[in-house]
């Protein structure tokens, strides 16, 4: 009987340590962010961090973690190279029948891109786009490294949130 309650008093006394340790270590998951209003002022895309962020006031209000082209160093010179541009940009089209879900246009190639591909002797590519993922996927799927063709890809409800405050003319900005 006395090995018995030995036995007993041990596994409580490894519980609470257990439960002690977790305690330490283990954060409780954070709050949801209250839904953003009103439309945001701009978009900074930091591509070597893989990370966008939505600008509204002066502050930066949203975070999300992105996709890239498949190539993603470097700035896009040409149709095909897997690369996401890189520069300031503008939101020039909405498209809510993408064959990703929904997408938010940019406004590549800029003159100076056609100018230095025409220079090239190469198309400068376009339909460069911030957008979800494949309309093929269930709406919570999300594609793993960088897959798209030069665009920049979110989850499909980072996407709906991103929309919804996203007007046309947004400047963009695209960092290394």
């Amino acid at each position: 009987m006395r090995r018995l309650a030995q036995i007993f008093a041990t596994l409580a006394l490894l519980a609470v340590t257990g439960l002690g340790l977790a305690a330490l270590y283990l954060r409780p998951a954070p709050m949801p962010l209250p839904p953003l209003t009103g439309q945001i002022e701009r978009i900074v895309i930091e591509k070597a961090a893989r990370r966008m962020v939505l600008v509204q006031n002066g502050i930066i209000v949203r975070e999300y973690s992105i996709a890239l082209g498949f190539a993603p160093q470097g700035d896009k010179s040409r149709q095909g190279d897997g690369r996401t541009p890189e520069g300031v940009f503008r939101i020039d089209r909405r498209n809510d029948r993408s064959a990703y879900h929904l997408s938010l246009g940019l406004d590549y190639p800029r003159p100076q891109d056609r100018a230095r591909a025409a220079a090239g002797g190469f198309d400068p590519g376009g339909d460069i786009m911030i957008h979800g993922q494949p309309n093929a996927l269930p709406d919570t799927a999300v594609l793993k490294g960088d897959w798209t063709a030069g665009c920049i890809a979110v989850s499909n409800a980072e996407m709906r949130e991103i929309w919804a405050v996203t007007a046309t003319g947004t400047e963009v900005e695209i960092r290394p």
